[in-house]
């Protein structure tokens, strides 16, 4: 990996080094308020509205962006943020007279195929919620060929670092239901830094994904093994509090839906020992293309 000034006067990126990358879409957080034009909020959950997602705690200053866990008396909620939308997610239209009674999708702020994208951030420190990185295709699923579809790639995710000293990233495609498949996400230790800023990335090419995690490679899943999706995704910067949309069961063992229904479940007993302030924190976004 080659330390890279992508930014004049900001931290520098780590690229591979056997490759020439041009920066082609970016967020730094130099204003005051989270740039619009930029991302969208999630709200909703396979088209309910999630409690667990807000726009509140969201803050800019200083160059870098916190997504607070906000506390609500026995309910908790953050933000969750990307630069598109997951068709599944749109509610329905009640008020629609047509047949199909599908509500209307945020527009796109950025899509894009291909390339090293990259995040510097720092995690938070209380159980009972997450941060992950990672990108998705609009109509996961839908088309019974993941390559048309689009594939969820992971590019971290610390909803085991608390109790395993673990981070994860890694693929999965064929939509959420029983046609879902995951290649096995790589599960790796959390190395900690002198000041707390990671960098997680990925390389996706038409070869496939490699995955990054301060300069180290951590994984690879690459074609004809694993799928490599060939159309537009977007970028989510998120984090979840458990409990509402599903539970998060220990390492090996996949989440699962809540007995309540979509939505409907109740805050896991972490978050109510979660010292406030928690948040994550995030430096940059950045996207390069191969050259």
């Amino acid at each position: 990996m080659t330390a890279t000034e992508a930014v004049a006067g900001r931290a520098p990126s780590l690229l591979p080094s056997e490759k020439k990358w041009k920066l082609v879409w970016n967020d730094e957080f130099d204003g005051t308020a989270l740039d619009e034009s930029k991302w969208n909020y999630r709200l909703n959950f396979w088209g309910y509205r999630s409690p667990a997602f807000t726009k509140e705690g969201v803050e800019v200053s200083d160059g870098t962006l916190k997504i607070n866990l906000i506390r609500k008396g026995d309910d908790f909620c953050s933000a969750h943020l990307q630069t598109g939308g997951l068709t599944f997610d749109n509610p329905r239209d009640e008020t629609s007279h047509n047949f199909w009674s599908f509500g209307k999708k945020d527009p796109a702020k950025f899509m894009h195929k291909y390339g090293y994208y990259e995040i510097r951030c720092r995690l938070p420190k209380c159980d009972g919620w997450h941060s992950a990185f990672w990108l998705q295709a609009p109509g996961i699923g839908s088309h019974p060929d993941p390559e048309v579809a689009g594939v969820e790639c992971d590019i971290m995710e610390n909803y085991r670092q608390y109790k395993y000293g673990t981070m994860i990233c890694g693929n999965g495609w064929g939509g959420y239901g029983a046609e879902s498949e995951w290649a096995g996400h790589f599960e790796f230790p959390l190395e900690e830094t002198e000041d707390g800023w990671h960098r997680y990335a990925v390389d996706w090419s038409p070869e496939g994904y490699t995955f990054y995690a301060d300069g180290k490679l951590v994984g690879r899943q690459m074609a004809p093994e694993c799928p490599v999706s060939r159309v537009e995704q977007f970028i989510l910067v998120s984090t979840e509090c458990h409990g509402y949309n599903r539970v998060f069961k220990k390492s090996g063992e996949a989440g699962e839906a809540t007995d309540k229904g979509c939505c409907a479940g109740d805050p896991v007993p972490e978050l109510f020992d979660a010292i406030l302030p928690d948040f994550f924190e995030v430096d940059y976004v950045r996207v390069f293309d191969k050259v």
